[in-house]
């Protein structure tokens, strides 16, 4: 009777050490608090290629001139901080960075033929606009008519939404892990002023121009995915910061909770 009085008293030892052990292993897996969402408004700096190619250089309708090329984007990261007070002070602080936009990340504009301007081989320059028809750029000459092919380049900014998508993968005294996505969404379009001159210093009262549309506004780019971010365990305080790509802050840090705080 005592061995089998013992024997019950051990698998209950047994049974509530399982027991335990399935909600310390619940706590580490489950996730520990709901998607949460954060948006940053940016000024993207952006570099803006555009190959031109005219044909039917005549003096009546004028050249022809089809557009093409890309939006070369600046690269953007996500610094996020782990830390086991809100003041930041205690020995338990890390961070750990996971890329936005990546560096050599493009945007495509899509090949379109646009027709107008003065003819006799005119001397042609393109300039970017935004949405309200605001400057981006000065004009730049990229060549007459009958050269066929010509190149136009510059560099500006545009302002863009930055919406980042984090949730809680894992909290526990070990660690605490993340997962992170989110995109870029352009907030003005980018359009291209195509001026036609006969001299030039474009000075001529001749001079023409017609504007074409490079990229629409609401575009979105979505960040490349990346695993799970690790930071310190014990239930840190975690922290959001945009850097640009001199690790310059873009912004406000955004505080997103404890992580097994329910947002």
């Amino acid at each position: 009777m005592t061995y089998k009085i013992q024997s019950t008293l051990t698998n209950k030892k047994h049974l509530a050490a399982a027991a335990l052990a399935i909600l310390i292993v619940g706590y580490t897996t489950v996730p520990a608090f709901a998607m949460q969402t954060v948006t940053n408004n940016a000024q993207e700096p952006v570099t803006i290629q555009v190959t031109a190619t005219a044909t039917d250089c005549t003096n009546n309708p004028g050249p022809f001139i089809t557009l093409d090329g890309s939006i070369g984007l600046s690269p953007v990261s996500a610094q996020f901080t782990f830390q086991n007070n809100v003041k930041g002070t205690h020995t338990f602080t890390s961070t750990v960075t996971a890329t936005a936009i990546a560096q050599g990340s493009t945007i495509t504009i899509p090949k379109q033929p646009v027709q107008g301007g003065v003819g006799g081989n005119p001397y042609i320059f393109i300039q970017f606009l935004d949405s309200n028809g605001k400057a981006l750029s000065a004009p730049v000459f990229i060549g007459r008519c009958v050269q066929g092919g010509m190149n136009g380049f510059a560099s500006a900014s545009i302002p863009v939404t930055l919406t980042a998508n984090i949730s809680a993968l894992e909290c526990s005294n070990t660690g605490s892990h993340i997962d992170f996505s989110g995109t870029l969404t352009t907030d003005t379009a980018v359009n291209a002023k195509i001026i036609f001159t006969n001299n030039a210093k474009g000075t001529h009262t001749n001079d023409q121009f017609i504007t074409a549309q490079l990229l629409p506004a609401g575009v979105s780019i979505e960040f490349p995915k990346q695993p799970s971010l690790g930071g310190v365990g014990g239930n840190p305080f975690i922290y959001l910061q945009f850097l640009d790509a001199n690790g310059t802050p873009i912004g406000s840090s955004d505080f997103l909770g404890r992580c097994v705080q329910n947002f």
